[in-house]
């Protein structure tokens, strides 16, 4: 007579991991044999796991990842200077936590955007907030959030992100106003978050890419230090792949 106005009450409350434990506890009739402790720790334990999933699902979506990327899905069987040991070691999270970048580089089609993802991914499973942006993308956003008075607002946010992943880096055609940007945006996030870069360039080009000597070293001096680069080779693994399929392509 109890059960039906608990429910009611739990679900006003939003602890709906406990409305669903205590329905499958009241279908369990082996619990029956346990203490009122040892159920309420089950109810609890449920709250808790129903709580981190549903913030993690939050996280995976506003990530706005470009491919639904994960660790397991990540291809080894194409020879192209990936090292699993190494990737590994990323997708445990410590360059995260310890504020670091990584740089992915390498030719079309070689996978750098769905690795790029797949860390991104890793990232928000074990709690730390992600966003996925396509680089030239982003500068045209900013600039129009420098019109409408949106620039310090969007900066601010961008800044905050755990994991920023700037994709097509070197794509974009850079003038002084883009170049200032991207030092703003990743002097704000030095040695407080984590950039992973996707790029065609080699790291050894970038330099000459982005076109101003003196506002290239400040640039990179925050990004290249401190990061850990994979640099990818070989054909475009499009190449591997059927023309109907419903395996993600790694781009």
């Amino acid at each position: 007579m109890l059960n039906h106005p608990t429910y009611e009450r739990l679900t006003q409350l939003r602890l709906f991991g406990m409305v669903q434990a205590l329905t499958e506890q009241a279908q369990t009739p082996d619990l029956q044999a346990l203490t009122f402790e040892e159920r309420l720790g089950l109810l609890v334990d449920r709250e808790i796991t129903e709580r981190q999933n549903r913030q993690m699902r939050n996280r995976l979506r506003q990530a706005h990842l470009k491919q639904a990327a994960v660790a397991e899905d990540i291809d080894y069987r194409h020879p192209r200077g990936l090292d699993r040991a190494v990737v590994r070691r990323l997708l445990a999270g410590d360059w995260v936590r310890a504020h670091q970048n990584v740089l992915i580089t390498g030719p079309t089609g070689a996978g750098k955007t769905y690795l790029a993802c797949a860390l991104a991914n890793a990232a928000c499973r074990q709690g730390h907030t992600a966003l996925y942006q396509r680089l030239p993308r982003l500068f045209d956003e900013l600039a129009s959030a420098r019109v409408d008075g949106r620039y310090l607002k969007l900066m601010t946010a961008l800044a905050k992100v755990e994991v920023l992943v700037l994709d097509d880096w070197g794509l974009a055609l850079l003038d002084d106003q883009r170049r200032r940007d991207l030092l703003d945006l990743l002097d704000d996030r030095y040695q407080t978050h984590s950039t992973v870069i996707a790029s065609q360039l080699p790291v050894a080009h970038w330099h000459e890419a982005l076109g101003h000597p003196t506002l290239a070293d400040a640039i990179l001096d925050r990004l290249v230090h401190q990061a850990h680069p994979l640099s990818l080779v070989g054909e475009s693994l499009r190449k591997h792949r059927p023309i109907l399929t419903e395996e993600p392509i790694q781009e």
